[in-house]
C-alpha cells in the first residue's frame, strides 16, 4: 500500500480487531481475565505462579512496604529446574529449545535434554573455579547459544549473572564488573558481525587489568581469532566445560533470592544494577510469554531478534520461553547480512510463527524496500510484536501488511528493565488495536497517568506514566545503593513508581506512549514529545527514518533539530525540508516545525537497534562527542558531523 494510501487510513481512526482466524484458536478472546484479575489481584498473580514447579509452596503472596516488594513469600523453587527439567522428565526432551543460526551460516539444534546435559556441565564447571551459591559471574558473550547455557548454569546453582551487552567497551566492562564484585568472567574469543569477527576476548583482557575480584576467566572459542591467554586465571570453555559430569542437581532458591543483575543506563552517567529476583520474576515472564505471544508449544518457533544483552533477552529469549518448553530461533547477526532479506529467510527457513523486534529495525526494513520481504515465504507467521520504543503508526500498518499479510495481530509492548516483564500491551486474541498505541496494562498490572502535580490526569489526558501497585517482576533494587533506588523510582509520587515514560490516554482509554519524559523538549514554553515529531516526520511518504532532538536556542529555550534519512528516490534538498515542516506543523501544530532538518544517509544506532539520540544532540550543540563505542558503525556520527558542521542541513 502506498504511503499516501497509509496516511488516509490513518485520518480515518481504524482500529484493528482480532482476525477472526487468530481468534479461533487464540488462549484468550474475551475481557474475563481482566475482571479475574482486577477482583482479586494477589490471588490471580497466586494462581499464575502454580503453573511453576515449585519445591516448597510459599506462605505469604506478597509483602508490600513501599518501595519494597517480596512475592511468594517462603517459596522456593529453581529457574533451571522450570526452564529444563520438567519438561525433559515430562517426556520433551526431544523438543527443540533453540535453532540457532551463526551469522556465516553455521546452525546447531539444540533440544531439551541437550541442553540440559549442557547446562548442567556447565554449572559443574562454575563449581569447579569456585563459584558458590550468591557469587556474581559477568558474562561478555556474542548472540550464540553458550550464552543461555551460562544464564541457566548460573541460576541452577544460585549464582548471579551480570550479562553485558557485547557490543560494549572494556570500560564499561569494568565498571560493571567491579561495581558488583563479580568472581568469574565468561566471555569469548570473538562473534561474528557484519561478516567478520569482532573480538571480545581483547577488551576482556583490558577490562580485567583493573578488576581485582575476578579470579578466573571462562573463554568461548567462536570466532577463532588469535587470543592472549593467561596461565591459571584464562580456560577454554572446551577444556573445562566438556569433560564434566551432566549431573548437578538444582539449588532450591528462595523465591526472594536474587537471579540476575542488569545494568541499565543512569543519568548521572554510573550505570545502575538493576536487582531481579527468582520467584515473582519468573511467574511474570512466563506469563507474559504465554499470553502476549499467544504461545502454543507443540506447535509455535517463536523468534525474539531482540540480544540477551538486554532485558529483553533475558526475559523473552531465555527465561520466558523456556519455562513456557518454546521452540524458539536465536541468530547471531545483524539483519542485513548477506543481504537485507536475511530475516525474511530466517523466516522461511524455520517456520516461524510469531517474530519480535524493534520499531527501529521495521523502519529499517521499510527503508530497505518491500521487495526483500516480498521474496520468501512468510505464511507461517501468525503473530507480530514490537519492542523497545514506542512504534509510528505508519512503520506499525507496514509491519502489519508486508510482514504479517493482513492476518497477523500486532502486540505492541511496553516495559523497561525495571519492571522485569510486559506491563502493558494487547491480548491478540482479545484486544482490539491501535495502529501505534500499546492498548492498555495486561491483567494484574496497574498503571495511570499523573500530572505534576501528582494527581491523577482523567480520560482523555496526558503526563507521567506511574505504576500503582506492585507487580512480581518489578525490581528490587539498585545493586548497592539503595538511596539511589528510592530517588530514582520513589521520589516523583510518592509510594509510586515513576517510569520516567510520559504517556496519553486517547477518549477511550488506550494507552500511547510518547517516550522518556527528558526526551521532551521546551520550546517557547510548549512542551513537544520528541516521539510524535518523530511520528510524524515518518509519516511523511519520502522519510525512511527520524530522529528529532531539542538543540539550545537562545531565543525559544529549545529548537528542534531533525535528522531525516530519505527513502530511495527522494532527493534530500530545501524543498522536501520546507515541505516536511509544513507536514509535521499540519500534522502536529507549527510551533512543532523544525528549525532545522538534516539530511542524512543513516543514523547513528546501537548494535540493538536504538538510535543514540544524545550523540545527535552533541553535534547540534558542537559539544564534544560521548562515548560512540556501543554504535553498530561509529563512522556515521563523524559523517553527520562533517554535514552538521559544513551546513549541508537545511535551516529555517
Amino acid at each position: 500500500m502506498a504511503s499516501e494510501a497509509i496516511e488516509d487510513l490513518l485520518k480515518e481512526g481504524r482500529t484493528f480487531p482480532p482476525p477472526e482466524t487468530f481468534k479461533r484458536d487464540a488462549l484468550i478472546t474475551d475481557a474475563e481475565i481482566y475482571d479475574e484479575a482486577a477482583a482479586d489481584r494477589e490471588g490471580f498473580w497466586a494462581k499464575q505462579a502454580l503453573d511453576l514447579d515449585w519445591f516448597e509452596e510459599w506462605d505469604t503472596i506478597l509483602e508490600w512496604d513501599a518501595p519494597y516488594a517480596k512475592w511468594f513469600v517462603g517459596g522456593k523453587l529453581n529457574v533451571s529446574y522450570n526452564c529444563l527439567d520438567r519438561h525433559v522428565e515430562a517426556g520433551h526432551g526431544d523438543q527443540v529449545a533453540f535453532h540457532w543460526e551463526g551469522e556465516p551460516g553455521d546452525t546447531r539444534t539444540i533440544t531439551y535434554t541437550d541442553l540440559l546435559d549442557d547446562v548442567q556441565r556447565t554449572a559443574n564447571a562454575l563449581k569447579s573455579l569456585g563459584v558458590e551459591k550468591g557469587d556474581r559471574v559477568a558474562v561478555y558473550l556474542p548472540m550464540i547459544p553458550e550464552l543461555p547455557t551460562i544464564m541457566l548454569a548460573c541460576a541452577r546453582i544460585g549464582a548471579v549473572h551480570s550479562v553485558v551487552f557485547g557490543g560494549f567497551s572494556a570500560n564499561a566492562l569494568r565498571d560493571r564488573i567491579n561495581d558488583s564484585d563479580c568472581k568469574v568472567l565468561v566471555t569469548a574469543d570473538g562473534g561474528y558481525r557484519r561478516g567478520s569477527v569482532a573480538s571480545l576476548k581483547p577488551a576482556a583482557d583490558e577490562a580485567i587489568e583493573d578488576t581485582p575480584s575476578i579470579e578466573h576467566v571462562l573463554v568461548v572459542r567462536r570466532g577463532e581469532n588469535d587470543v592472549e591467554m593467561v596461565d591459571g586465571r584464562d580456560h577454554w570453555w572446551h577444556d573445562v566445560v566438556d569433560s564434566q559430569d551432566a549431573d548437578c542437581p538444582p539449588e532450591p532458591m528462595d523465591a526472594e533470592d536474587l537471579l540476575y543483575l542488569l545494568y541499565t543506563s543512569g543519568t548521572t552517567g554510573k550505570p545502575k544494577g538493576i536487582m531481579h529476583t527468582t520467584g515473582g520474576y519468573l511467574t511474570q515472564v512466563a506469563f507474559t510469554h504465554r499470553y502476549v505471544f499467544d504461545l502454543h508449544p507443540d506447535t509455535d518457533v517463536y523468534w525474539c531478534a531482540a540480544d540477551i544483552g538486554w532485558v529483553t533477552g533475558h526475559s523473552y529469549i531465555v527465561y520466558g520461553p523456556l519455562a513456557n518448553r518454546t521452540t524458539s530461533v536465536m541468530y547471531e547477526g545483524v539483519p542485513n547480512h548477506p543481504d537485507e532479506a536475511r530475516f525474511w529467510a530466517i523466516i522461511e527457513k524455520y517456520k516461524v510463527t510469531q517474530l519480535y523486534t524493534a520499531p527501529t529495525a521495521i523502519r529499517a526494513f521499510m527503508k530497505w524496500g518491500d521487495e526483500h520481504p516480498a521474496k520468501h515465504d512468510l505464511s507461517s507467521l501468525r503473530l507480530l510484536g514490537t519492542v523497545g520504543e514506542p512504534i509510528n503508526p505508519e512503520a506499525w500498518i507496514w509491519y502489519q501488511q508486508h510482514i504479517g499479510g493482513d492476518r497477523c495481530p500486532i502486540v505492541d509492548t511496553w516495559w523497561q528493565t525495571e519492571t522485569g516483564g510486559i506491563m502493558i500491551s494487547p491480548l491478540p486474541g482479545a484486544t482490539t488495536t491501535k495502529p501505534g498505541s500499546a492498548t492498555f496494562p495486561l491483567p494484574g498490572i496497574s498503571a495511570t497517568i499523573y500530572d505534576d502535580q501528582g494527581e491523577e490526569v482523567g480520560v482523555p489526558g496526558g503526563g507521567y506514566l506511574v505504576l500503582d501497585q506492585p507487580w512480581p517482576g518489578m525490581l528490587r533494587g539498585i545493586w548497592g545503593d539503595d538511596q539511589r533506588f528510592r530517588d530514582t523510582y520513589w521520589s516523583r509520587f510518592s509510594g509510586r513508581y515513576f517510569a520516567g515514560d510520559g504517556a496519553k490516554r486517547d477518549d477511550e482509554g488506550y494507552f500511547w506512549l510518547l517516550g522518556r519524559v527528558d526526551d521532551v523538549m521546551n520550546v517557547s514554553g510548549h512542551r513537544i514529545s520528541t516521539t510524535e515529531v518523530e511520528s510524524a516526520l515518518v509519516s511523511h511518504p519520502s522519510v525512511a527514518e527520524a530522529a528529532v532532538i531539542g538543540r539550545a536556542d537562545a531565543q525559544t529555550g529549545q529548537a528542534i533539530a531533525a535528522f531525516v534519512s530519505p527513502r530511495s528516490g527522494y532527493e534530500g534538498d530545501e524543498e522536501l525540508a520546507q515541505e516536511l515542516r509544513n507536514h509535521v506543523a499540519t500534522m502536529i501544530s507549527p510551533i512543532a516545525k523544525p528549525a532545522s532538518v538534516l539530511f542524512t544517509a543513516d543514523l547513528p544506532k546501537t548494535r540493538s537497534g536504538k538510535i543514540m539520540r544524545r550523540l545527535l544532540k552533541d553535534i547540534a550543540e558542537d559539544n564534544q562527542l560521548g562515548d560512540t563505542t556501543t554504535l553498530a558503525d561509529a563512522g556515521v556520527v563523524d559523517s553527520i558531523k562533517d554535514r552538521y558542521l559544513a551546513g549541508s542541513g537545511s535551516d529555517e
